[in-house]
């Protein structure tokens, strides 16, 4: 697996997420409290625009969700499922830190 640098941790604020350009993909790399982060696909299957990354992140239940600006549809952080339209779920990716640094594994 290739980890790409994205940013310094510090550069997203606790819950909130940031776009970035991993290859040809449109990811959204969310950072849920001070020191989870994940990334999914940043383009909303729905619009076809590229806004994940600016929507709210909250819970339903046990799941880390965010809630697209668009629609309003939610995704879930780990696996990239849409709760209210399933057939419309978006990619989960890799991510870690090192030194500082989010990286993103593109799955």
């Amino acid at each position: 697996m290739t980890y790409t640098p994205i940013c310094s941790v510090d550069d997203i604020l606790p819950n909130t997420g940031v776009a970035a350009l991993v290859g040809e993909r449109h990811v959204a790399v969310f950072r849920v409290g001070s020191d989870r982060f994940h990334a999914i696909d940043n383009i909303d299957p729905r619009s076809g625009a590229s806004v994940l990354a600016r929507g709210l992140i909250g819970n339903l239940g046990e799941r880390i969700v965010v809630a697209s600006p668009l629609y309003k549809n939610h995704f879930d952080l780990t696996t990239g499922e849409c709760l209210e339209a399933p057939e419309q779920s978006v990619r989960a990716h890799a991510v870690q830190v090192q030194d500082g640094r989010v990286l993103v594994a593109l799955n």
